[in-house]
């Protein structure tokens, strides 16, 4: 298959994934009501449509659960979709934006599997990632994720040309505009999810490790500059360090607790959330900003006195995290359910096989790098299933697109 064909072909399956975007959100998901995070995000985003910051409102409603400072990134992008405090459900702008959104999605993951295989590949990528569920549903959530996902792809693209460029023209400096473009779309990405963070080192490291210093520098600074007026900003309001946003300390606390299962949040796990609710009133009148680093303290100092038991733990973090089942996927019904693990037990398999290949391939790299960041986070706190989806499903599409295109051919 030539370029033009596989160019194409990228289109016609971004207008199809566009189609059951808007299909799912508007003739299925409909009057659903909002999730705790979908509420904050909205309440936040209204805040900040109004002049006053990123605050929530006064009669904000959060039951049992806290009020932390969050990433700015995804109620900024709401704010200009002039969100209703009132809404009960998904606002209708925001989904429309949201599936043109995945749509882009579509077009950068075939992109990024053409990169990393051949033309073909990157048609067959597009067209799994079109019609592939979670992809096609999480843009009709008030979710980061649908802004998280075409901002970091757009980062990992950006690399993997800096790459292509660099030694096309056997110079460690070449590629610095693109690097500088990478790093901004890098930073742009942590504060609209913090995850993000754990790719920033892990792509200095292996460009410094190709000793292109230069193009590791300029993509840390372009990321610091973008990061660096949030976290200054949080510094006088906080009155510490707090590089995003101050919900990293209960959720380190939630990931490493005795009652942690090892996948699975606070919902997930009606006896932590107790524990949880009990260690707040053993710190009354502390704001949820100034019980942050008391989390840490805490988690920190069990896994210290149960280093056994902690590592146990992680197995099941690794374990959780590339195989689709835990406690938190029982909450779903079991449409859902079926929906979310079936296409990706089907490619899975599939996909170890690919990324074996990808692995002596540089140009999927940055992609391999942004999966491996997941993985990090996941162990460090805990997988979840919006983990999984934003970064971990498209690589296993990437990883798979090479094999499936590769199948039924022969050689001549």
């Amino acid at each position: 298959m030539d370029r033009a064909r596989s160019r194409r072909l990228i289109l016609a399956a971004a207008v199809l994934g566009l189609i059951l975007r808007l299909a799912f959100s508007f003739f299925y998901w409909t009057g659903k009501p909002l999730t705790h995070d979908e509420r904050e995000y909205l309440a936040l985003a209204h805040s900040l449509s109004e002049g006053r910051g990123l605050t929530y409102p006064e009669h904000h409603e959060v039951g049992t659960g806290q009020q932390f400072g969050r990433a700015p990134g995804y109620p900024a992008f709401l704010s200009l979709l002039a969100p209703d405090p009132a809404a009960s459900s998904a606002p209708a702008r925001i989904k429309g934006v949201q599936a043109v959104l995945g749509a882009l999605v579509v077009v950068m993951i075939g992109i990024l599997a053409a990169r990393a295989w051949s033309p073909a590949a990157g048609a067959v990528a597009a067209f799994l990632a079109a019609a592939y569920p979670p992809l096609v549903w999480i843009s009709a959530y008030v979710f980061s994720e649908s802004l998280y996902m075409p901002i970091a792809f757009g980062s990992v693209l950006l690399l993997a040309a800096a790459c292509e460029r660099a030694r096309e023209q056997q110079a460690t400096r070449s590629g610095g505009a693109l690097m500088i473009a990478a790093g901004l779309l890098a930073g742009s990405a942590v504060l609209i999810r913090p995850g993000m963070l754990f790719f920033l080192p892990l792509v200095a490291l292996w460009f410094v490790r190709r000793r292109q210093w230069s193009l590791a520098l300029a993509f840390c600074v372009a990321a610091t500059v973008v990061v660096a007026p949030w976290t200054l900003r949080n510094a006088r309001t906080y009155g510490r360090l707090v590089l995003v946003a101050s919900e990293g300390g209960v959720t380190f606390w939630t990931g490493n607790h005795p009652l942690a299962r090892g996948e699975g949040d606070l919902a997930a796990n009606p006896d932590l959330k107790r524990a949880e609710i009990a260690f707040r009133a053993a710190h009354p009148g502390l704001t949820a900003e100034e019980m942050e680093p008391i989390y840490y303290r805490d988690a920190v100092s069990h896994i210290l006195q149960h280093p056994g038991w902690w590592i146990g733990l992680l197995a099941k973090k690794a374990f959780y995290t590339v195989v689709p089942f835990g406690p938190s996927y029982t909450l779903h019904s079991t449409r859902y359910l079926l929906a979310s693990v079936i296409p990706y037990l089907l490619l899975a398999p599939v996909a170890v096989v690919g990324l074996g290949r990808l692995l002596r391939r540089s140009t999927a790299t940055p992609l391999l790098l942004l999966a491996l960041s997941v993985v990090m986070t996941s162990l460090i706190f805990f997988p979840q299933e919006r983990f999984r989806i934003p970064v971990l499903d498209p690589t296993v599409i990437v990883c798979a697109s090479g094999v499936l295109a590769s199948w039924g051919r022969r050689p001549r």
